[in-house]
């Protein structure tokens, strides 16, 4: 897959159009499908057990083996996920495409279709510093619809919304969804993870540990556009720089200031890296400017894991 244009992407009308045809561009460059079910009727076997339905045996199998194997249906084994987008400020930057929401927007929207393609259930859930827009957690071709309009409508917005400047509270909306969620489901995070002190971040960490203790298999997608957030690579001249979600300003010239920030992002994300190690969340890194296929590999391997 190319880097994607995601100024091209805001302008376009159909985002479930899209979201197809990056799904259906991914799966046709993978050697080997890894999906169970989209060409049979089931996914795979278990051993029967006492009581099991005698009609889910598969006679074929034991006549080849012969040892008792049940069919294992789709709705046996399917997920139900989650996608948190954090729609604060900071994930509108940098303008004006609004990469970071805008990367994050279509990543959810092909992950949306990838789910709801394996009958599993998604639910949507968008937050700042309170949830915005939670969705039921449903597995219908209406539902996948009702979410991808969500997505639509919010890669449509112009700016942040109006109103006072509003921080993320990642954790107060973890800790709530942790508390919603009442059977063990993945939970996909879209976040930039910034916008907040160090106690902010303990808190935010804190939360996805709840996750975690509920049982349920966390990804976090850190998000960044990495050439300036991370890299700090700005044309030598001055500038003003402004922190979006608190409007805190400073006037400088990148130089000045460089080598100092790189290593403090490198260190914030490396101790991210670490935690989220600590906790098995799974810590992908994402430059907005990366093809689409990283979130979806890595999709597919968290799912493996969690089947």
């Amino acid at each position: 897959m190319p880097a994607p244009d995601l100024a091209a992407v805001r302008s376009f009308e159909n985002l479930e159009f899209l979201a197809r045809q990056l799904v259906d561009g991914f799966i046709t460059g993978l050697h080997q499908s890894p999906y169970h079910g989209f060409s049979v009727e089931f996914s795979e076997h278990r051993l029967y057990n006492p009581g099991d339905s005698t009609r889910h045996i598969d006679w074929k199998v034991f006549a080849r083996t012969d040892k008792l194997f049940v069919k294992r249906y789709e709705e046996e084994t399917n997920l139900r996920a989650h996608l948190l987008i954090d729609v604060s400020p900071s994930m509108y930057y940098p303008a004006p495409d609004h990469a970071k929401l805008t990367f994050s927007v279509v990543a959810a929207a092909a992950l949306a279709t990838l789910l709801t393609r394996q009958r599993d259930a998604v639910g949507l859930v968008t937050f700042a510093d309170r949830v915005e827009l939670q969705t039921p957690v449903r597995s219908t071709t209406t539902h996948r619809h009702a979410v991808l309009l969500a997505l639509q409508r919010l890669l449509e917005r112009p700016a942040a919304p109006a109103g006072p400047r509003r921080g993320t509270d990642v954790a107060g909306v973890i800790h709530t969804i942790a508390q919603q969620i009442p059977k063990r489901s993945l939970v996909i995070l879209f976040s930039d993870m910034l916008g907040r002190d160090a106690a902010g971040q303990a808190a935010a960490l804190a939360a996805l540990q709840h996750l975690r203790h509920q049982h349920h298999e966390v990804l976090l997608f850190h998000v960044l556009d990495r050439s300036t957030e991370a890299n700090f690579d700005f044309a030598e001249r001055p500038y003003i720089f402004e922190d979006v979600e608190t409007g805190q300003e400073i006037k400088l010239q990148p130089s000045q200031i460089r080598e100092q920030y790189r290593a403090a992002m490198a260190t914030f994300e490396q101790d991210l890296a670490l935690r989220c190690g600590q906790l098995k969340i799974d810590f992908v890194p994402v430059d907005v400017r990366e093809p689409f296929e990283k979130v979806l590999y890595a999709y597919l391997v968290k799912r493996g894991k969690v089947r």
